[in-house]
């Protein structure tokens, strides 16, 4: 016995069947949206904030986070390079030139264990010597920030004088030798207050804070023609970067 449908009923069922796909998929997106808490990974900050500063592509910083996820969420400590390679939209040999390079800069070190009780060799990626240069970028970065807070004050009025300026970062009175080469500088050689009290910051900033190492400064930007601190400042990150 064949029951025909009446015009407009397939219409319905089809909605109905929609409608129960709909309902479906909202309450699986709710369950895994829900889970997504479960499913982190957690990346350093520093990573995602100074990459460029260690000169990282976009790529390199990816493959990296696909490494650390792979220990953290899924206890791969060596993943091999395919399964690298299934999580990127890079070809294969795009991936192993990645690891290469991160490998030859000690950003990246595959570690070697042996087991004692079965003789089973095993490998690990360790990125502490990333972790380690990103440490040092950040000290650095405080270290400038703390100089130019000091000389930003001094400036305001704090301290007025270039002499006061000097003895404050130097810890200690200025001997009258140290007195007559800030003033010889500003006299004889025609450096700018501003500029010597630049390289006075680069001086605390290397942590090389005495007179042979900021007139070897002056020195430099002379022979570079810098004569403002904008110059300067260009002048040193360009430096830093190499």
């Amino acid at each position: 016995m064949h029951v025909i449908a009446r015009e407009g009923e397939s219409i319905q069922e089809g909605d109905g069947s929609l409608k129960k796909n709909e309902r479906e998929r909202d309450e699986l997106s709710a369950m895994l949206l829900g889970g997504l808490s479960d499913g982190q990974a957690e990346i350093p900050y520093w990573l995602l904030r100074y990459y460029p500063r260690l000169r990282l592509s976009e790529p390199e910083v990816m493959l990296i986070i696909h490494v650390m996820a792979f220990k953290q969420k899924e206890r791969k400590e060596f993943p091999t390079l395919e399964e690298l390679q299934e999580r990127m939209t890079l070809p294969l040999d795009k991936v192993i030139a990645i690891v290469q390079r991160l490998l030859a800069d000690g950003l990246l070190l595959i570690d070697e264990t042996r087991d004692s009780s079965t003789g089973v060799h095993s490998e690990a990626y360790n990125w502490t010597p990333l972790l380690e240069r990103l440490a040092a970028v950040r000290a650095e970065e405080w270290l400038e920030e703390r100089a130019s807070k000091r000389l930003a004050a001094a400036s305001r009025g704090e301290r007025k004088d270039i002499f006061s300026i000097f003895e404050r970062e130097f810890g200690r009175p200025l001997t009258p030798m140290e007195l007559e080469s800030i003033a010889g500088w500003l006299d004889k050689d025609g450096y700018p207050e501003a500029l010597i009290l630049a390289g006075l910051k680069e001086a605390v900033f290397a942590g090389k804070v005495h007179f042979r190492y900021i007139e070897r400064i002056l020195l430099e930007w002379q022979r570079h023609r810098i004569t403002t601190v904008e110059q300067a400042k260009e002048h040193s990150q360009k430096f830093r970067s190499r």
